[in-house]
């Protein structure tokens, strides 16, 4: 990060909480809950505790460079409550205006002469993931965006924005396992959907794009106080522009992402940074609670 560059501070806490209708015996967590350092942001701490306590605990990073915990609890329980609270330093973003970035054509030739380390790791984003599957009506939608000599950045912001304005915000029309497809046929969903979708379109026409999981400071209605824990996790993409690297973009509101965004993850689709994944040996029905606070320092 820039020393003499203007920066927002945050504190995240985000805690789920897992109730059981009947005791379990032994349970698992595979956890992305710690945020990421990157060009814009600066991770000054993350705590990440388990109630009840790890038998065992392993952190390690993945594939993508993400930081993960694997914790395994072996002490029977009803109840299971996993915090995680951060204090990051985030700036604002650099980058050209959409118009002064190369064609998406030329991005595209350039990323596949370059044999760099760097362009083999980006060329993958450009491929199907498990959840992003790119079909001919997702090419179609692209290439309105993406006339020949069209701007990389100035395409990809026109796409944002027809996903804003198409698409409606409705957190109980999907779930984390609906297809892009779908999606496009409801035309409804969250922003999971949303970052998904954009990046189908993306790939379709071959632009490397990733799925970012991480947090957006909200803000609440005028005269009206912040309720704690009313924030909630959020999710946006990253797309290849070429000399500049990675630009994200939030579909959710339609903006290039700045200094309001807490990344967490980055990868292929949503299944490979999910908050937290599991099993659990015993339990019967259960139910959960999220809540998350992002607060300015």
């Amino acid at each position: 990060m820039s020393a003499s560059s203007t920066f927002r501070r945050y504190s995240v806490r985000h805690q789920t909480t897992y109730k059981y209708s009947l005791p379990v015996s032994l349970s698992q967590h595979f956890m992305h809950l710690t945020p990421r350092s990157t060009a814009t942001q600066l991770v000054e701490s993350t705590t990440l505790l388990t109630d009840p306590a790890p038998a065992t605990w392993r952190e390690a990073r993945d594939y993508f460079g993400n930081v993960t915990t694997l914790a395994s609890l072996d002490e029977e329980h009803f109840k299971t409550t996993i915090t995680a609270t951060s204090r990051v330093t985030v700036e604002p973003l650099k980058v050209s205006k959409p118009g002064d970035t190369p064609s998406w054509e030329a991005v595209i030739d350039a990323l596949h002469k370059d044999i760099s380390s760097e362009a083999l790791f980006v060329r993958q984003f450009y491929y199907r993931s498990p959840r992003i599957q790119p079909g001919p009506e997702l090419l179609e939608i692209a290439k309105r965006f993406f006339p020949p000599g069209t701007p990389v950045l100035q395409g990809a912001c026109a796409l944002m924005e027809h996903i804003f304005s198409t698409f409606t915000y409705d957190g109980t029309a999907t779930d984390v396992d609906t297809p892009v497809d779908d999606v496009l046929t409801l035309k409804r969903g969250v922003c999971q959907d949303f970052a998904h979708l954009q990046i189908a379109c993306l790939r379709a026409v071959g632009l490397p794009a990733r799925y970012v999981s991480g947090y957006l400071l909200t803000h609440p209605p005028e005269g009206q106080e912040r309720l704690q824990g009313a924030d909630a996790s959020h999710a946006w993409l990253s797309v290849w522009i070429g000399e500049d690297g990675w630009v994200d973009l939030d579909p959710t509101n339609n903006v290039i992402v700045q200094d309001e965004h807490v990344t967490l993850a980055w990868g292929r689709d949503y299944g490979d940074v999910s908050p937290i994944n599991g099993v659990t040996f015993g339990g019967g029905e259960h139910g959960v609670d999220v809540e998350v606070d992002v607060i300015p320092l």
